[in-house]
């Protein structure tokens, strides 16, 4: 259930003007498919079903239903949804201005509320459907606060994604190769090239390579990959956090190195030779 105040409440119906039981100018098929594309869910499922099922009506079966972490999603899309109104004139700035900026808030409060900071960068890097499908079901399972349910899957989602990296660089490895092995053979590459900027961030990285190794005794005794007794609530959320803000870290860094490649092969392109 999204944790909002009473005034928090009345902000938002009044902003999204649910009061008529509408939700915007949304008509019951682009109210769908708003929320989908926004949160990856079916407004129009049973589980969301309140009082007449008006769209605003099921827009408050999705608060009662959802985590603060999926409303903050639709929340933010309807604030983007509302400026882009603006932008085309289609309604003027100073009609909800005050409601847009404490939508915002909300969001930011919520979002903060997270119980991992950078689980949207738990996301494949290649175009394979089964690892899209992980990692869906990983984010899942955190928007259910329920991070120790899903460490078996976020180990599995970690080898994946190492062994991607390591193809993307030409990395020589074996299929059997353990995940602390390829992520070894990751960083010694940044490094080699001179892809890290400070020694601190290059020994943290060095250093995550021992984490990763510990991180196959949580899957292979302390999750749901066998019957094990699962690792507790807070340690499961740690192991979270640390992963992911390493792969955020990784993501960003990969889009660096790509743009430089593309910037080298424009330039290489433009000679006049």
């Amino acid at each position: 259930m999204a944790d909002l105040t009473y005034i928090e409440k009345a902000t938002i119906e009044n902003f999204l003007g649910m009061k008529s039981g509408y939700v915007m100018d949304f008509s019951d098929r682009t109210f769908n498919e708003f929320v989908g594309c926004a949160t990856g869910l079916d407004i129009d499922t049973e589980k969301y079903y309140y009082g007449s099922n008006s769209k605003a009506n099921r827009l408050r079966g999705f608060i009662k239903v959802e985590s603060n972490y999926v409303f903050a999603k639709l929340l933010s899309a309807f604030c983007d949804y509302w400026l882009s109104k603006v932008h085309s004139k289609e309604i003027d700035y100073r009609d909800d201005e005050n409601a847009y900026k404490e939508c915002l808030k909300i969001v930011e409060r919520l979002n903060k509320e997270k119980i991992v900071e950078n689980i949207e960068a738990i996301q494949p890097n290649s175009e394979d459907k089964d690892f899209a499908l992980l990692a869906k079901s990983i984010k899942e399972s955190i928007e259910k606060n329920e991070p120790e349910a899903a460490l078996d899957r976020l180990h599995t989602f970690v080898v994946k994604y190492v062994r991607q990296l390591c193809e993307n660089h030409g990395l020589s490895h074996d299929k059997d190769e353990p995940i602390n092995s390829l992520f070894g053979k990751y960083v010694k590459h940044l490094v080699t090239n001179k892809l890290i900027d400070s020694l601190m961030a290059e020994k943290i990285l060095k250093f995550s390579i021992n984490i990763i190794d510990a991180f196959n005794d949580v899957r292979n005794n302390k999750s749901f990959a066998h019957d094990n007794p699962i690792l507790n609530y807070h340690e499961s959320i740690l192991i979270f956090n640390n992963i992911s803000n390493t792969i955020k870290y990784i993501e960003t860094l990969e889009n660096k190195i790509q743009a430089t490649k593309q910037t080298q092969q424009a330039d290489w392109k433009d000679l006049p030779f």
